[in-house]
């Protein structure tokens, strides 16, 4: 297993774990429960362009035996400033520039992970698992080992049991490739036909767009893992 960023995992404890439907936060919840953990699955319905990744956070819930599924529901469309929240065009087949695309949605992580941080404090939890990568992914600033760990760290001081092991942010993933990523979770058991990756997934259909980022990363972590993607593309 890949060196987790930061802390380490531990054995029979509760961990809340952001699950969004995608390959990632599959992966990272089959890594929660495979060392241990009961897993407190965090979901969050917040304007995104589909629902299909909730759908599928279901069904992943149900696979990794979650002992509670939370779907959260905030309305970041009031906010906007990206193309899952607003009506801004998602950008295809976009050659990367060292730009940030407007398909990242301000503070996302930063409100989800403050979100995991009260559920867990709540059900005397500290751990929380987020699949955030740095490696094959869209450039995001809140996907980074540093944020993270600066996360942890006022995390620390802000729940009452505060300390320095106050609470643990485990993101195995976020050195790995995405093809390693793919690995992982197969030899964990993630069916990933029951994962979702799109942006914007075609209208009234079940298959992904296979043009956008997300999908364009998908593709290539599939094709450099040498195992056939098991879900649909338009193209």
């Amino acid at each position: 297993m890949a060196r987790q960023e930061p802390g380490d995992l531990s054995m029979g404890k509760k961990a809340v774990v952001l699950l969004s439907g995608g390959l990632d936060s599959a992966t990272v919840a089959a890594i929660a429960g495979s060392a241990g953990f009961d897993i407190y699955a965090l979901t969050f319905d917040y304007g995104q362009r589909h629902r299909t990744e909730i759908a599928c956070a279901k069904k992943i819930a149900a696979a990794v035996k979650a002992k509670k599924h939370m779907i959260f529901r905030l309305d970041m469309r009031k906010i906007g400033g990206s193309a899952l929240t607003s009506g801004i065009k998602v950008p295809k087949r976009r050659k990367k520039t060292g730009a940030i695309p407007v398909t990242y949605v301000p503070a996302r992580n930063t409100i989800f992970l403050s979100v995991a941080l009260a559920w867990a404090e709540t059900i005397g939890s500290k751990d929380i698992f987020i699949g955030a990568n740095a490696v094959d992914y869209s450039g995001y600033p809140d996907c980074r080992a540093e944020y993270l760990k600066a996360y942890e760290k006022m995390a620390a001081l802000a729940v009452k049991p505060a300390g320095k092991k106050a609470i643990k942010i485990h993101s195995p993933l976020v050195r790995m490739s995405k093809s390693d990523i793919i690995k992982k979770g197969i030899a964990l058991g993630v069916d990933f036909s029951k994962t979702h990756s799109c942006y914007d997934p075609p209208a009234g259909k079940s298959a992904a767009c296979g043009e956008c980022d997300s999908c364009i990363i998908r593709k290539k972590g599939f094709k450099e893992a040498g195992l056939r993607d098991p879900i649909r593309y338009k193209r």
